[in-house]
């Protein structure tokens, strides 16, 4: 796979209810098949998707989900929720889809899970490692120990109000 295509894999992965998933629309995107012949297989193979693999949105995650852009044109006219793929799902449809290009972007996607664990972990380690500096610290390093810290704490964005003022 190419840069832009291993790009587009990271930017797939989203968080629902905890956990990292792939939507059906994107691996579908990713697999070049469509939507409409992913699911057709993983239906012909539930056995093989537990829940901890793949689960449906519920209605309202689905209209969260649309909320987050900006243009709804990308859900075009999907009638049901998409389906949310787990790491382990993903891995699974490489059984249930047989083309050379489905196994190239199924060991993508693993290498991308991995990274992202790696880099999850990380950050976790580095968060340990600062807290046992700190605790023997005497005091003189406490704005350091801050400034990391807040370098280390998610960017919250702040949504500015849409529209004119008068």
């Amino acid at each position: 796979m190419s840069s832009p295509d291993l790009i587009r894999v990271e930017r797939a992965i989203r968080i629902i209810r905890g956990d990292k998933v792939i939507l059906d629309e994107d691996l579908a995107e990713l697999y070049g098949v469509e939507v409409k012949r992913l699911n057709e297989q993983v239906r012909r193979n539930l056995d093989r998707f537990p829940a901890d693999f793949m689960f449906q949105l519920t209605n309202q995650e689905f209209t969260d989900l649309k909320s987050q852009f900006a243009t709804a044109s990308q859900w075009g006219g999907r009638r049901t929720p998409p389906y949310a793929f787990s790491e382990q799902g993903v891995a699974m449809l490489s059984s249930v889809l047989h083309s050379k290009r489905a196994v190239q972007v199924n060991i993508e996607i693993m290498r991308t899970f991995v990274r992202l664990r790696k880099l999850l972990a990380s950050n976790v380690e580095l968060a340990e490692r600062l807290d046992q500096l700190e605790a023997k610290d005497d005091g003189q390093f406490r704005n350091v120990f801050e400034a990391i810290r807040q370098l280390m704490a998610p960017v919250e964005t702040k949504k500015g109000r849409i529209g004119f003022d008068v």
